[in-house]
């Protein structure tokens, strides 16, 4: 597998194939990221902001559906399905 691109662009919502899709491998060190992040306990909007690259101020709609949706496939890649905390 060729490495992932460390930015690259992001669907508003994740696949939910039950299987690997080409997007998931396109975004593996994203959904990495996003782990890294709920793990530490980081705000949503801020993982938003600075790893989607959508503005949660001006789209917070968007923002938070790409975040949730990606957050969840991460997870469900990863093996460890939980429920995304909301701190809306």
């Amino acid at each position: 597998m060729p490495n992932p691109p460390l930015d690259p662009h992001f669907a508003d919502v994740a696949p939910t194939s039950s299987v690997l899709t080409a997007y998931d491998e396109h975004c593996m060190l994203t959904y990495m990221r996003l782990l890294d992040a709920s793990a530490d306990g980081a705000d949503w909007r801020e993982v938003a902001r600075s790893v989607l690259h959508i503005d949660p101020e001006q789209e917070p709609e968007r923002a938070f559906r790409a975040w949730a949706t990606h957050l969840a496939r991460a997870r469900w890649i990863t093996g460890n399905e939980g429920s995304c905390r909301s701190a809306r």
